[in-house]
C-alpha cells in the first residue's frame, strides 16, 4: 500500500497504474478519517469494481462553520492506515490542511438548489466546503468510479449533480448505509454520544421503520408522515433536539404536494432527518420505494 502526503506524489502513483494498464479503473473512496466498517464497506466495494483503490484520508475545514467540531473531530491516522492496509486498499491520500489549500481559496463549488435544505440550510456554507474539496479531490486523483454511502444521502445527490453539471468523467456510485446491530447508523460522531445518548440515538432507526410502515396507508400524506415521525421521536426520546424531519422528492430533493398521499407518488422520494443529541448532530435517512432508487442518483 502507497501512502503519499502530496498532490504531486498521489498523481503519479495513479499514473503509474495507468501507464501499465491502460483499461484498469480507478476506484475512489474520499473520507475524512476515524474509519469504521461503513467505510469499510466502501473500500471492499471499490476493490470489487476497480483495479486501484484510492483512498483519502482529509478533515476538510470549508465543511465545517465557525462554531462546529473542525478541531476536535475526532482522527486517528495509524488506526486509519491499519484498517485501509486490512482492507487491501493500493493508495492512501493524506494531505495535510496546507497541501490542499496552499493559499487562501478564493475558488468554490456551489450547486445551488439542492443545497437550500435539509443540512444545507442548518449548516450554510457545508456543502460550498464539500463540492470544492470533491472538485478538488476528482481533479487530483483523476479516478472513474467514486464511492458514496447513502448515509448522507443529500451528499451524495449534491455530488451527483456537480459532476453531471461540470461533466467530470466520474460514475458516482451510492452505497447503502451500514448500521450496528441495533440500527444506528455508524458515523465518526457516534463516539461523542454518552451512555444515555447512545440509548436513545437509535430512536432514527425506529422512526424510519415507522416511516415505511405510515407510508403504506391509503390516506397517509408527507404533511401527516413528518408530524407523526416529530411526535414520535420526541415522545421516545427526551433527550433528543430536532433539527429537521423532512420528506423530499429524490434525489432532486424538491417539495412534494403535502395533500397528495404518499402510495400515489409515482417518483422516488425520501424521508431525511438530523437529531441532536447533547452537541451531537446525526443524520439518517430512507429512501422510497427503496433500494432502485440508490442506483438512479
Amino acid at each position: 500500500m502507497i501512502i503519499c502526503t502530496t498532490i504531486f506524489e498521489v498523481k503519479e502513483a495513479v499514473a503509474e497504474y495507468r501507464r501499465g494498464d491502460q483499461d484498469g479503473i480507478v476506484g475512489f473512496v474520499p473520507t475524512m478519517g476515524f474509519l469504521h466498517e461503513g467505510h469499510a464497506s466502501l473500500m471492499r466495494r471499490s476493490r470489487a469494481e476497480c483495479g486501484l483503490t484510492v483512498l483519502s484520508i482529509f478533515v476538510n475545514p470549508l465543511q465545517f462553520g465557525p462554531n462546529e467540531d473542525f478541531d476536535r473531530y475526532p482522527r486517528n491516522a495509524e488506526r486509519d492506515i491499519e484498517l485501509a492496509s486490512k482492507e487491501q486498499v493500493d493508495i492512501v491520500f493524506m494531505p495535510a490542511v496546507r497541501e490542499m489549500y496552499p493559499k487562501p481559496v478564493k475558488t468554490t463549488v456551489l450547486v445551488s438548489d439542492l443545497t437550500d435544505r435539509l443540512c444545507g440550510a442548518s449548516r450554510p456554507g457545508h456543502f460550498d466546503g464539500v463540492g470544492t474539496v470533491v472538485s478538488k479531490l476528482f481533479h487530483i486523483v483523476a479516478p472513474d468510479k467514486a464511492y458514496f454511502g447513502l448515509k448522507d444521502a443529500q451528499q451524495v445527490a449534491v455530488i451527483a449533480k456537480m459532476t453531471e453539471d461540470l461533466n467530470f468523467p466520474v460514475e458516482i456510485v451510492p452505497c447503502e448505509t451500514v448500521r450496528e446491530g441495533d440500527g444506528l447508523a455508524l458515523s465518526s460522531r457516534n463516539v461523542y454520544l454518552n451512555e444515555d445518548e447512545r440509548a436513545q440515538a437509535v430512536v432514527l432507526y425506529r422512526a424510519l421503520n415507522m416511516a415505511s410502515e405510515l407510508s403504506q396507508s391509503e390516506s397517509m400524506t408527507p404533511a401527516n408522515l413528518r408530524d407523526k415521525l416529530n411526535q414520535y421521536i420526541k415522545e421516545d426520546a427526551p433527550l433528543s433536539n430536532i433539527d429537521y424531519i423532512q420528506v423530499l422528492g429524490y434525489p432532486d430533493l424538491a417539495e412534494l404536494d403535502s395533500r397528495t398521499p404518499l402510495k400515489e407518488l409515482r417518483d422516488s422520494w425520501i424521508v431525511a432527518m438530523a437529531v441532536k443529541f447533547g452537541s451531537t448532530r446525526l443524520i439518517d435517512n430512507r429512501l422510497f420505494p427503496g433500494e432502485e432508487v440508490a442506483s438512479h442518483v
